[in-house]
């Protein structure tokens, strides 16, 4: 079983966690504001909703694989408290370090939300909500399957150390399902999938709505398939996190 490792506050102190931080913030940052971007783009164009839901998917497919790609060696280019928190349920990353990685994406959605709101002249900021005819209960399930198979996806292309001939292509499969799924439930609960994704545009635009599904269901089927792969399927090759020991 792998062992949940509690970090130390002094973490926030060293050289690597600052780096991995800014990084952090700057690919979340650069995500947030495309995948908004080419949401609020799509709203502005009113055009097809078929067209436009697969405008915004292959937008998001396309920049989660570029960030992952440039942070990965830095951050690991989570851009989503649902990885972090997956990947915190298998050992790979300290408590205290999730943290300070969960402030930063949530302010990088912030600031990148709030930026395009002012460069597209104060247009509406769209939100994650639940489509007409979708209950609560739907929307987290939805949500919770919908993050499972994007934790899933991370973990046995990137995170797990015999991906085979998969090697280097995680942060482009790991797009690729984000893109995919965002066809699947981007009609009924908006495939949000990440807390920070809803969170910067709800804040900006002031609306709530629904807001709760969009970090719970996340976070349980984040949190869900980091720990069913790091426990059942991975083949462990290095030392897990110590309780005491820094990321």
């Amino acid at each position: 079983m792998a062992k949940i490792a509690i970090g130390n506050v002094t973490e926030a102190f060293q050289l690597d966690c600052l780096q991995a931080l800014v990084v952090e913030f700057i690919t979340t940052f650069l995500f947030i504001f495309a995948g908004v971007g080419a949401a609020m783009g799509t709203d502005k164009l009113n055009g097809d909703p078929l067209v436009g839901l697969f405008f915004v998917a292959m937008a998001h497919a396309l920049v989660v694989a570029v960030m992952i790609s440039a942070g990965l060696r830095i951050s690991g280019a989570h851009l989503n408290p649902a990885v972090t928190l997956g990947l915190l349920a298998g050992g790979h990353i300290t408590v205290v370090r999730s943290v300070l990685y969960w402030i930063d994406q949530l302010l990088a959605s912030v600031a990148a939300c709030a930026l395009l709101s002012y460069l597209t002249g104060g247009l509406t900021t769209p939100i994650h909500s639940l489509a007409s005819g979708v209950g609560a209960a739907q929307g987290v399930i939805m949500e919770i399957v919908l993050t499972f198979s994007l934790l899933f996806t991370v973990y046995a292309t990137i995170v797990d150390p015999k991906k085979g001939n998969l090697e280097g292509l995680g942060p482009l499969l790991t797009g690729l399902v984000v893109g995919a799924n965002i066809m699947a439930g981007g009609s009924f609960s908006g495939a949000s999938m990440n807390p920070a994704r809803s969170f910067g545009p709800a804040l900006v635009s002031g609306n709530w709505t629904d807001h709760w599904v969009y970090w719970v269901g996340p976070l349980i089927g984040g949190g869900l398939a980091g720990f069913i792969y790091e426990n059942f399927f991975i083949v462990r090759t290095h030392v897990p996190l110590s309780g005491d020991e820094p990321f």
